[in-house]
């Protein structure tokens, strides 16, 4: 494993080397190879100690990293619905309230934790830490530059959709620990809603595997001759849909209803379990933000800026785009919500897998006989021309098939009468 990650990963090349050049690594570590010192600091003999110090010391680094571009994104999120709404935002805390963010964290770490009584005690404190660590996990497969990623494991995409899957159980948790009505009924709407738009970004997401042949996250990005949201509207539209209603954002933002359950399943929280709900909520929309740069938009791949520059100005592009539809759309019926995952989006994701198979199963490269999946330049245009037409075509039917109308959408009694009232 150590010779692989020597040669694969530039920047745990760079650290190890650093730590441990000698003799022993004159294959990996020289001048030429890496940027290190000749010498490391650690003696010979010491190399898996400077194995696991680069490992540990390049998870940190990207941690902490990732913590700081979420305080940003809180306050670019907060500041841009502000000019949207026609107001200005956060502006108090330092100069632009660029410092707003900090002030927040320190309320939050300040204040008192209190715990409601006919509560489950143990359910109730681990809930925050369940849902805030597969969003920390998702980061060690994310290739976030040329050669530069904690982890690089054949079976990427499953490591996140198995990750990602566990939010459903974390606020299932919350819900039903808290002992509080509006929270139980948020975490009921999370398993049913959550569940539901699975089957889609699931689907949605083998037509990209079809295309590049591989499972690992590196080897999509270096199998992207042309960006795959040329090649898959249709499968980036599902998951952009899909994954909006994974990560509770509008207008699918059905658990925490605030006109409906107050805060939903996170009612009952405050302080830093509520601080890991905000930071998971947030961290959540940068880090599918680099799973859909990484699947449907090149990865890190561009020219003349350096490839981690590439990367998160991708990445901040997509949670732009997420930003303007929670600023555009309102919120849907938790009706109309469940009839959008398997009345519209479930027979778009099967439509694009028969059409990409079918793609892959005519203009596919065979190499030794095998086919690789991997679509040959003379035929990504024609590819790419035919899946627009398709995605147009399957969205104007289907949108005019399925209404989210509530026709036959019945009032309650005492809600009738009181408009009637009125």
């Amino acid at each position: 494993m150590m010779p692989s990650l020597l040669e694969g990963n530039s920047l745990f090349r760079n650290v190890y080397c650093f730590l441990a050049a000698n003799e022993g690594n004159q294959a990996h570590c020289t001048p030429a190879g890496a940027a290190v010192l000749k010498d490391g600091i650690l003696p010979a003999g010491w190399e898996w100690v400077a194995f696991a110090l680069a490992g540990f010391s390049i998870a940190m680094l990207v941690l902490n990293l990732f913590l700081v571009l979420v305080m940003f994104y809180t306050y670019m999120e907060r500041r841009l619905l502000g000019r949207f709404q026609s107001r200005i935002g956060p502006n108090r805390a330092g100069p632009f309230g660029l410092l707003q963010p900090v002030a927040d964290a320190i309320k939050l770490l300040t204040k008192e934790s209190i715990i409601p009584e006919g509560t489950d005690r143990w359910l109730y404190n681990l809930a925050p830490v369940v849902m805030v660590v597969p969003v920390f996990l998702i980061l060690a497969v994310l290739p976030f530059g040329k050669n530069s990623f904690i982890a690089n494991i054949n079976v990427g995409v499953l490591f996140i959709l198995a990750v990602t899957s566990v939010n459903t159980l974390a606020v299932f948790m919350a819900g039903v620990a808290s002992g509080n009505r509006y929270a139980m009924f948020g975490g009921i709407r999370a398993v049913a809603q959550l569940i539901s738009y699975e089957v889609p970004v699931v689907l949605s997401i083998v037509g990209v595997l079809l295309m590049a042949g591989s499972l690992s996250l590196v080897e999509i990005v270096g199998a992207q001759k042309v960006p795959f949201i040329l090649l898959q509207p249709l499968g980036f539209f599902i998951f952009l849909a899909g994954s909006s209603a994974e990560m509770n954002r509008s207008p699918f933002d059905q658990i925490e209803a605030e006109s409906e359950l107050g805060a939903g399943y996170h009612t009952e929280y405050g302080g830093m379990k509520f601080a890991l709900f905000y930071l998971a909520e947030f961290g959540a929309v940068l880090t599918t933000s680099g799973i859909i740069t990484t699947l449907f938009l090149g990865g890190w791949e561009g020219p003349f800026l350096p490839s981690h520059v590439w990367f998160l100005l991708k990445v901040f592009l997509v949670a732009f785009g997420f930003i303007w539809i929670r600023a555009t759309l309102p919120r849907l019926r938790i009706d109309q919500t469940m009839a959008f995952a398997w009345k519209f989006l479930l027979p778009l994701s099967l439509i694009n897998i028969f059409v990409t198979a079918t793609e892959v199963l005519i203009w596919g490269e065979v190499v030794d006989g095998i086919p690789m999946g991997i679509l040959s330049y003379g035929s990504i245009w024609l590819v790419a021309a035919i899946n627009f037409g398709i995605a147009i075509a399957a969205i104007i039917v289907f949108s005019r098939l399925v209404s989210l109308r509530g026709k036959g959408y019945v009032v309650p009694r005492h809600m009738s009468s009181a408009m009637e009232g009125n």
